[in-house]
């Protein structure tokens, strides 16, 4: 069967490797079966994408397995903030027009991302990894928590010759789950120690919106929250 005709047939395939999935050759089953181990992605996407790299020219299957290969091996956590980065310390950290005493604590390194696209953050950032979740036996020691009070430490030691600048806020850019303010409530006492101040992102009735769609938390913030105009 051509690969057109594969394509109009897709909806008759089976969605397991079963049956008729057994008619693959090995190397096409072990690669529908790794990529349908990705988040996301069953098997029948996972047929899809697989025909569309046999289909593809061999310089762009080979470049797409060379980017993976890249980078597993490049790609890691920065050193002073767990971003991810190419290098020891990642592009924010290294950049000396940021706000030194400004650091936005997240859960993850795309948290971090959304906030940059905004434009409108200019200080640092600290990468918890995840955040607290006991029924899931994520503690505090499976995050990043001991690192951020290791910067908040070193901060409170900077004298004024040495050229280190005093971490004044952090602001606890979290998800607003009960996960997520369940790790800012941690973590607002266990900074609590450093003299610093401890600041959430805003929350409110998002712009464009209606008041009667919104419910009752989303209230209780914007209230909370409330502006001098």
């Amino acid at each position: 069967m051509g690969w057109a005709a594969y394509d109009r047939g897709m909806g008759k395939q089976s969605t397991g490797l079963g049956g008729a999935g057994n008619g693959y050759p090995a190397a096409v089953r072990e690669l529908i079966e790794r990529l349908s181990g990705l988040p996301g992605i069953g098997i029948r996407s996972a047929e899809r994408l697989a025909f569309h790299i046999l289909k593809s020219e061999k310089g762009e299957a080979v470049a797409i397995a060379e980017a993976i290969r890249a980078v597993k091996e490049s790609v890691r956590h920065c050193r002073v903030c767990f971003n991810l980065s190419d290098g020891d310390v990642c592009g924010v950290c290294s950049d000396p027009k940021r706000d030194r005493s400004l650091v936005c604590v997240v859960e993850q390194p795309k948290d971090l991302i959304a906030l940059e696209q905004t434009g409108m953050y200019k200080g640092l950032y600290h990468v918890l990894m995840g955040r607290l979740s006991p029924l899931d036996g994520v503690e505090a020691e499976d995050l990043t928590v001991g690192h951020l009070e290791g910067r908040l430490q070193r901060s409170q030691e900077a004298g004024d010759g040495d050229g280190r600048v005093r971490i004044e806020e952090v602001v606890l850019g979290l998800n607003p789950t009960l996960e997520g303010d369940g790790t800012a409530l941690y973590l607002a006492d266990a900074l609590s120690k450093y003299g610093v101040k401890v600041t959430r992102l805003a929350r409110g009735v998002p712009t464009g919106s209606s008041l009667e769609f919104a419910n009752k938390a989303v209230l209780g913030d914007a209230l909370l929250g409330r502006q001098s105009m």
